[in-house]
């Protein structure tokens, strides 16, 4: 691998086709506009569709009935979100709240994953063919648009090579990590504004470009990543971060000379989006149904297991679903399998002396290595005795007080996605034997270096192809809830009830009731996160004494001794839940949930395919 394995050695600037000026050659042919897209572009984007539908596969086979296998719940709360999209368009109501869920008291979107970037635009799609239409339609979309960007990123600033940065613009979009987030956490796979906002932070202040267009269009993008996924904008702004201090430190000169229009123009971007996401940003913390952090800040102890960096992911061609219950605590950001880390290790070692590319690749990932870890080290599912580097990081910090440590190992995973296109360029401009000055030495390196150097980034990749999401089918709303048989029973400014109410644990079907009403009637309950009475937040709504009752007869199958005071609560809480009607349909638990509600408040009407109390 030569010494030009990054096309500039400074900070990714202007396009390959800028850098090649009209005329190139001395043959005056007008250049290219750089709008329009090479046939190499083309089918770069189509594969990536393609690799999207592979992974949504599963889904359409039935897509109406089917949610992901490993987070139904999830799959459904987003389900929710795109027909509260729909809801607060049609409607023209303000989609920072909803009160169509946890009813009386309702939910903070902003306060809450609402993916209102996306749900609102894909309105028309949900209210033409549904939730869960545009839950696929969008998942799929969101993959191989997160890769069709950071081909943009690579091949325009980058890498000279299209199969280069095609390779790194796969790994990016379907990295395992990132396919594991695809099941039920579609907010995790919309990362295509991302490579766009890295590359334009990384050209702020060179030569020739306009600090005022590239802090505007730097505004923008932050302003519009805010309403898709902020934890996600705050892991990139972490590792631009470390990407400037580290190119700084590498090229003090040339960073100070461009210091003063890099600061003109983040700090317009970041006024801009400050201007443009002020009043959703207070009422994410001071609006209706806010809260400060996570009751005994649960997620601290997320970090990352060091074993799992060499594992397989489950939902790739290579994976195993066993593995990862002994080390799949949480989430699989990394589990690149023990091919790619080798190759990655040798790739660094090839390129970092040569390249400042590669040597901030190689700072990104040590840093972000480290920094996933979480407060104990962990190693094959066991907890080791050694701190790791959260264990001084107080839980109540600002910003860091929401963090999952493991996630940060989704900048490994982007800077690993990254060292590939760098590794397959440097091949791709190997002198091959016979050819260019000092033919010899290059030539004899290049008869094995290319074949061998591609044999090994594809034996590394092809095992985290992914496979299609495991899906599984899930019963319809009853008859009752789907044809709006429930109408003359639920007038306006009241709620209906469903058994069980829904929560974080239980009521996954009943949820998907509103979802796929549109939220025509509000519901009490639900799954979002929410302020306990101290403000913490915690996940669903505080139980009241009738939901608790209805949660453990579930558990246990078999309905308590009830009194009085059974009843009395059951009334108090219809009343706070403002309820008109109390709904039960199929169920596992069905006989036994009848059973209890019939204790506490009568017997029940038999109304198409559903049991109802009137109240």
């Amino acid at each position: 691998m030569n010494s030009d394995s990054a096309p500039v050695d400074s900070a990714p600037v202007e396009t390959r086709a800028e850098s090649t000026g009209p005329g190139a050659a001395g043959t005056g042919t007008p250049r290219r506009p750089r709008w329009r897209p090479a046939r190499a572009d083309l089918l770069a984007i189509g594969a990536y569709v393609l690799l999207g539908v592979l992974v949504c596969l599963n889904y359409w086979g039935d897509v109406e009935h089917r949610v992901s296998s490993h987070l139904p719940t999830d799959h459904s709360w987003f389900e929710w979100l795109f027909a509260h999209g729909a809801y607060s368009v049609q409607h023209l109501e303000n989609p920072l709240f909803s009160t169509r869920q946890n009813a009386p008291d309702g939910v903070n979107m902003m306060a809450n994953t609402s993916l209102l970037g996306a749900t609102l635009p894909l309105a028309p799609v949900t209210l033409l063919f549904g939730p869960q239409v545009t839950y696929a339609l969008y998942l799929g979309g969101a993959l191989a648009a997160t890769a069709a960007t950071s081909y943009w990123m690579l091949s325009r600033h980058l890498v000279r090579s299209r199969a280069a940065a095609f390779l790194g613009g796969a790994f990016l979009g379907f990295a395992p990590g990132i396919v594991h987030h695809a099941n039920g956490q579609p907010n995790f796979v919309s990362n295509y504004l991302l490579p766009l906002i890295v590359a334009r932070v990384l050209l702020l202040g060179a030569a020739g470009r306009s600090w005022r267009r590239d802090g505007v269009v730097l505004g923008l993008l932050v302003a519009y990543q805010i309403f898709i996924n902020e934890e996600m904008l705050l892991l990139t702004a972490l590792a631009c971060l470390v990407v400037v201090l580290a190119y700084a430190a590498q090229r003090p000169r040339a960073a100070w000379a461009r210091a003063r229009g890099f600061g003109s123009a983040l700090g317009l971007g970041g006024a801009l989006a400050l201007l443009l996401t002020a009043y959703p940003i207070w009422f994410q913390f001071n609006g209706p149904q806010s809260y400060r952090g996570l009751q005994g800040g649960v997620f601290h102890n997320w970090g990352e297991d060091l074993v799992a960096f060499v594992t397989f992911a489950r939902d790739t061609v290579a994976g195993d679903e066993a593995v990862e219950k002994t080390i799949g605590l949480t989430e699989q950001n990394t589990w690149f399998g023990w091919p790619l880390v080798l190759v990655a290790l040798v790739a660094l070692a090839l390129l970092v002396r040569r390249s400042l590319a590669a040597r901030i690749v190689a700072v990104l990932v040590v840093v972000f290595t480290v920094a996933s870890i979480g407060p104990v080290v962990r190693f094959d599912g066991a907890e080791t005795t050694i701190d790791g580097p959260w264990a001084y990081i107080p839980d109540d910090l600002p910003l860091v007080e929401m963090m999952m440590p493991t996630r940060l190992a989704l900048v490994v995973a982007a800077a690993v996605g990254v060292l590939l296109a760098l590794a397959w360029d440097a091949l791709a401009r190997t002198a091959p034997a016979g050819t260019g000055t000092g033919a010899g030495t290059a030539g004899r390196a290049g008869r094995w270096l290319r074949p061998v150097g591609y044999a090994a980034l594809a034996l590394a990749v092809l095992p985290l192809v992914p496979r299609p999401l495991p899906a599984e089918r899930i019963d319809p709303p009853p008859h009752f809830i789907t044809s709006g048989g429930w109408r003359p029973y639920v007038p306006a400014g009241r709620t209906l009830v469903p058994v069980p109410i829904p929560s974080n644990v239980h009521g996954l079907p009943t949820l998907r009731w509103s979802a796929l009403t549109g939220h025509e009637f509000p519901i009490p309950g639900g799954y979002f996160i929410g302020p306990n009475p101290d403000g913490e937040g915690v996940f669903g709504a505080p139980n009241r004494p009738t939901s608790t009752l209805i949660y453990s007869t579930m558990d246990a199958g078999v309905v308590p001794p009830l009194t009085e005071e059974n009843r009395r609560q059951a009334a108090e809480d219809l009343r706070y839940w403002k309820a008109s009607v109390v709904v039960l349909g199929a169920h596992p638990r069905e006989a036994v949930l009848r059973e209890l509600m019939t204790a506490l408040l009568g017997p029940p009407q038999r109304v198409d395919d559903v049991w109802l109390w009137q109240v």
